[in-house]
Parts: structure tokens; C-alpha cells; sequence
């Protein structure tokens, strides 16, 4: 959680100076990387690096996949599936899931957007391993399956909408941690002597 701070503040200390209505913020980094950085204003900050990996249509892609997740505000429902799993480490596969789905509606509404599921899913894979070829060797990257996953996702027909199904996962991981934490506001609120 702290990590996430960290990197939300670093992310919008680089915003800074910009004007108001810039939505899209390019880094003079090579580090292929790209970012949807909730508002307001919500920006999208990118890369040099990841913009010369991707062609003109794959980036396409990646911005209507970053303004999805501006538009649906997914960060505010990885932070909730993050609260979750903090309360209950049980549900840590539960923030997995969410994160996992979120990702997926930002690739359905890019492959809408753009209107080409086999761009929207080369765009993947190209940023996927531009993004693993600037990783030290030990990290995971392309080669978790998620983004495999997804990739392979692109390459059938459409799904049916995917926010039913986030919500829903969400709210089973989200309600058994708001009645542990309930029910440790009710151990701490005992008068003493009663569990003895």
C-alpha cells in the first residue's frame, strides 16, 4: 500500500507544471512505461520509451486502454480490493482477480475504441515485452500469465461486459474484510474481564 503511494505521488510530481487540460503527458525516459494517473485532472503519463516500441495504431491502443481506466476509475477499485486484502490477507487472491478483470475491461474498451482486437492484442504484447526487455532478469513481467492471458482474450470474440463481474468480485472480497474489521472494532470495544 505505502508502495502505491509512492508511486502515485511520484507520478503526479512529474504532472506538475503542466496546464489542466493537458491529458497526455510524455517523460523523456527510455523506460518503456505508461501510466493512468487519477484526477483531477486524470492524465496519462507515457513514455518516449514506450512510444518508439509502439506503432502508430498500437498507440492508439494504449491511450484509449489508459483512458479506460481514467473513465471507469479503476484505481479507485484496485484501492479497495487493496483495502480489502490489507484487512484479510486471505483475500489477496481477490485483489489479484480484480486488478486481473480491470486490466481486461481497459483492453475490451481499447479493441471498441480502435476497432481492431488484433492490433489492440499485438499492442499488448509489443509493450508486454518492450517492458520485459528493460526489466532486470530476475523480474517477472511477459512471462506472467495475465498478460498472456489477455493476450489470448484479444484473440477470441468479445466478452460479455466485464463491470458486473468486477463488482461483484469486489464486493465478495470487500465484504468479508469490512466484517472482520467490524467485528475487531467489537473485540477491542469488550469490556475487560469478559474474555477471561
Amino acid at each position: 500500500m505505502r508502495a502505491d503511494r509512492r508511486t502515485r505521488r511520484a507520478l503526479r510530481r512529474l504532472c506538475e507544471g503542466h496546464p489542466a487540460d493537458t491529458e497526455l503527458i510524455v517523460a523523456d525516459s527510455p523506460e518503456p512505461r505508461a501510466f493512468a494517473i487519477p484526477g483531477p485532472p486524470g492524465r496519462i503519463l507515457v513514455t518516449v520509451g514506450m512510444l518508439s516500441a509502439l506503432e502508430p495504431a498500437e498507440r492508439r491502443v494504449l491511450f484509449a486502454h489508459e483512458r479506460a481506466h481514467l473513465a471507469h476509475r479503476h484505481a479507485q477499485l484496485v484501492t479497495a480490493a487493496t483495502l480489502a486484502a490489507a484487512a484479510n490477507p486471505l483475500l489477496r487472491p481477490v485483489r489479484s482477480t480484480v486488478v486481473f478483470l480491470l486490466e481486461r475491461w481497459a483492453d475490451e474498451q481499447a479493441a471498441a475504441v480502435v476497432g481492431d482486437r488484433a492490433t489492440t492484442a499485438r499492442a499488448l504484447a509489443r509493450a508486454a515485452l518492450s517492458a520485459e526487455r528493460a526489466r532486470p532478469a530476475c523480474a517477472l513481467g511477459f512471462t506472467d500469465r495475465a498478460v498472456t492471458r489477455r493476450i489470448a482474450a484479444l484473440q477470441t470474440t468479445p466478452p460479455p461486459r466485464l463491470w458486473p463481474l468486477a463488482t461483484a468480485v469486489l464486493t465478495l472480497g470487500a465484504l468479508p474484510a469490512l466484517g472482520a474489521a467490524d467485528t475487531t472494532g467489537d473485540l477491542f470495544r469488550m469490556p475487560a474481564g469478559v474474555l477471561d
